[in-house]
């Protein structure tokens, strides 16, 4: 049965309202009601990373973690170093899960199982006291006199002394804000994969490098490109069905996202293959094979050993070469198209892959309507705002989920120590 009155509701059930309600209820504070909306909380942290949930990073320093949020930025800087990624580690330890980390610095639970973490944060707010009701949907928030007059699905009323809304990237968040006083940075898809015209790497399909060098150059170079520059990332590239995707592809459309999205999501992209050598190191690299593997055919020896071999084959075909031709035997104006290639394809970007990573979107209340020392809103006291319903968004790596924890803790700790003052 939902309650008549709460001391707080806290309207949606993923990473950072369960964060919220758990921390404030550990605070001291009693009588919280957790509302979500399906049958299912906690969702996102179920299917997330595969299914394994990526819980966090190995980014200590919150100087060097704001620079994996392309937007929220430095503003994330204070509430990092109240809570970062090794808070979120001992908070987990505390509760009994212990997080692994891989050697590029995920965090995932030793069980390699989401439902671990989502276990974790049921057992949590059970044993806090957390009033936990599915199903059940906030579908008007008015303020009034102490507190807040709430409305939900199918007619039963609520009355709240502080209401949180941890609503993520659902529609109904951002109306119940704006019903609130709030502004809206509007929304666009971040960490998304690219589709290229006319499939040029389609029979590459599944072939990884890394590290690529890769840079977006859009057509009316929007201001969000800083002023002409070009957008740049460094690390590994999946080659897909349909275009190009890995982390590097995926960091790369979250900090263009409002550029691409202002470009119609066409452009150009291009890929150094080689990761940011030299035109004069791959000479040099050229020039050993052409002398020490002078009777080897071009198709059995490439230029350095972590350069793909049908990636290899691929340009080969493509400047007309053929792969059983001897290294010795290479014109220098075929080395030449080589060599440009590897360091400079240019590839048609058509629009953006047929799913998102991590179904992350850029945009959202704006972080100075808030107080991000309490996640209290500026524009309506008692109320909270936390998660993704800001404008902030990670790249992908547990980072989004970081700024769940740590918005959810502040929030927790900030509405315990207001309503037992």
């Amino acid at each position: 049965m939902l309650p008549i009155h709460a001391a707080v509701v806290v309207a949606g059930g993923g990473a950072a309202g369960f964060m919220a309600a758990i921390c404030a209820a550990e605070a001291g504070l009693g009588d919280i009601a957790l509302l979500e909306a399906t049958n299912e909380p906690l969702n996102k942290v179920l299917i997330s990373g595969g299914g394994r949930c990526n819980v966090t990073h190995a980014c200590w320093d919150p100087r060097a973690l704001v620079g994996h949020y392309p937007r929220g930025g430095q503003a994330l800087r204070g509430p990092f170093s109240r809570f970062a990624p090794g808070d979120a580690v001992a908070w987990f330890a505390d509760h009994g899960l212990e997080l692994v980390e891989e050697p590029d610095g995920r965090l995932f639970p030793r069980s390699n199982r989401a439902e671990s973490v989502a276990a974790t944060l049921r057992r949590a707010a059970l044993q806090a006291g957390v009033q936990l009701h599915t199903g059940v949907s906030l579908q008007r928030a008015a303020a009034a006199a102490g507190g807040f007059d709430l409305l939900v699905r199918g007619g039963g009323a609520i009355r709240a002394d502080r209401l949180v809304l941890a609503t993520g990237s659902h529609p109904s968040g951002r109306q119940l804000a704006a019903a609130l006083g709030h502004g809206l940075v509007a929304p666009v898809p971040s960490l998304f994969t690219l589709a290229l015209a006319g499939d040029p790497l389609l029979e590459l399909a599944g072939v990884v490098m890394d590290p690529v060098e890769l840079a977006l150059h859009l057509p009316q170079e929007p201001q969000a490109a800083r002023a002409g520059q070009p957008f740049r990332q460094r690390g590994p590239v999946l080659i897909t069905h349909w275009g190009l995707s890995g982390p590097a592809t995926l960091r790369l459309t979250a900090f263009a996202a409002r550029a691409l999205k202002a470009s119609g999501y066409r452009g150009e992209l291009r890929l150094d293959w080689s990761g940011g050598l030299s035109q004069q190191d791959l000479e040099g690299l050229f020039a050993e094979a052409k002398r020490d593997q002078a009777k080897r055919q071009l198709a059995n020896w490439r230029p350095w050993p972590a350069l793909s071999r049908r990636l290899w084959l691929a340009l080969l075909q493509r400047h007309g070469l053929d792969p059983q031709q001897r290294w010795a035997d290479l014109a220098k104006r075929h080395q030449q198209l080589l060599v440009s290639a590897l360091r400079d394809t240019r590839l048609a970007i058509t629009g953006r892959g047929p799913f998102g990573e991590e179904f992350v979107t850029a945009g959202g209340i704006p972080l100075g309507e808030v107080n991000l020392a309490t996640m209290e809103s500026r524009q309506q006291p008692g109320l909270y705002l936390v998660g993704e319903l800001l404008d902030v968004d990670g790249v992908t790596g547990g980072f989004n989920f970081q700024h769940c924890w740590s918005s959810g803790w502040l929030a927790g700790q900030a509405l315990a120590e207001s309503y037992l003052i």
